[in-house]
């Protein structure tokens, strides 16, 4: 680390899933209508993103969020901080999603 710059580790939380198109809108208005909203009264949620993309008939979906600490997802998934936390709502939505998740480093960004 530079001499002076003082480094905020943020931590971001990477899901992948897909979906039918006529189910991704039913998805994306089910994450930005009650996850992200319940998400945003957790003590250290930062925010979260939702990118998708249409791949031959399917759309694949990708759901990042961002994280302050390690210790700040715990109290949002439990223990096994790599395990996805699915509602039965959402997989109803989704043809198939990852059952784990991945957490990298945010190192840049604007």
């Amino acid at each position: 680390m530079e001499r002076g710059v003082r480094r905020h580790s943020v931590i971001a939380r990477y899901w992948a899933a897909t979906t039918t198109k006529e189910n991704a809108p039913l998805y994306a208005h089910h994450l930005s209508s009650s996850v992200f909203p319940e998400l945003q009264r957790l003590s250290g949620y930062e925010g979260g993103k939702l990118l998708q993309r249409d791949d031959r008939g399917r759309v694949e979906v990708i759901v990042i969020t961002f994280w302050k600490s390690l210790e700040s997802i715990r109290a949002f998934a439990g223990d096994d901080l790599e395990q996805a936390v699915v509602p039965d709502k959402a997989a109803a939505l989704l043809s198939d999603y990852d059952r784990r998740v991945k957490h990298f480093e945010v190192i840049a960004g604007q």
